[in-house]
């Protein structure tokens, strides 16, 4: 999402303020798997953050999914300081502010996909705003739904999966099966959707719906952070952030992505053009 020509300030959603995250701190084998990490990302941005094994991206999607806490530092999530939440708290958070999507799917093997996608319904209590979140996200002349399955469905019906609705994960294929997590993601209609590697278990033509989808959500609003070590995934982006031993060694909304700057990849090599894509081109096939 280009704010460069807007007529009014972009609203920040995430901040990250000097972010450390050490296992083992004072020991010998103290490991930081992040180090004074400091980013933001606004409202409607849609942010791969790219690296290879170590590099300190799954770390990093847990503490931007709350699902850990920093050792050391600040992050703002909506304008709230997440960062010193108790467990609750950070569990109420989630539920609110964010929808996940995993490489696993993590649905439920017992339930359907309509009973999958209905829980977080369930545990955000959203029973009581189905007709205002079904007319935020579907729009204001969508019909008034009342129940958490109708939400649901509508859910289902928007990445193109309702008719599986009644079929349990074992009866789905990896693609239909992640067309649910997403679903079950963006029910709730969360400020942030936070997919991690979310293709890594699909072919490359189920991917590529996958992301259609991611970037048909961010067309309409929404705000995507994208976890991947592919970058060809990573390319779908509009904006790309390199970790290394748990640093931001490049962010191309920092840096520009014209090589002016020399080498802002170091290894990955220098970028060959201006596209996201190019810049990431010569990464290859580095391991999640």
């Amino acid at each position: 999402m280009n704010t460069a020509y807007s007529s009014s300030p972009p609203e920040r959603l995430i901040e990250l303020s000097d972010i450390y995250k050490i296992y083992g701190e004072g020991l010998e084998s103290e490991v930081r798997a992040l180090d004074g990490v400091s980013l933001t990302i606004d409202r409607g941005e849609f942010t791969a953050i790219i690296g290879s094994s170590g590099s300190g991206k799954s770390t990093m999607m847990n503490i931007l999914g709350c699902l850990d806490l920093p050792t050391y530092g600040e992050y703002y999530l909506h304008d709230e300081l997440v960062s010193s939440l108790s467990d609750q708290e950070l569990s109420n958070i989630r539920n609110r502010e964010i929808g996940f999507i995993f490489q696993g799917f993590n649905l439920i093997p017992a339930l359907t996909a309509l009973e999958n996608v209905e829980l977080p319904l369930i545990y955000s209590g959203a029973g009581r705003r189905a007709r205002k979140d079904a007319k935020d996200l579907y729009g204001a002349d969508a019909k008034l739904m009342t129940s958490r399955q109708e939400l649901a469905y509508a859910a289902l019906e928007k990445v193109g999966i309702d008719h599986r609705a009644n079929h349990k994960p074992s009866e789905m294929s990896g693609g239909q099966q992640q067309r649910v997590a997403i679903a079950r993601a963006i029910v709730t209609n969360p400020p942030l959707i936070l997919a991690d590697e979310p293709t890594g278990n699909l072919d490359s033509h189920t991917t590529e719906d996958v992301m259609r989808i991611l970037r048909d959500l961010h067309a309409a609003g929404s705000t995507v952070v994208l976890i991947t070590h592919d970058r060809d995934i990573a390319a779908s982006a509009d904006r790309a952030i390199r970790l290394l031993d748990g640093r931001i060694v490049y962010d191309s909304k920092r840096d520009g992505d014209d090589g002016s700057n020399g080498d802002p990849l170091g290894s990955m090599g220098k970028p060959r053009s201006g596209s996201t894509g190019d810049l990431l081109g010569s990464m290859g096939g580095a391991s999640a």
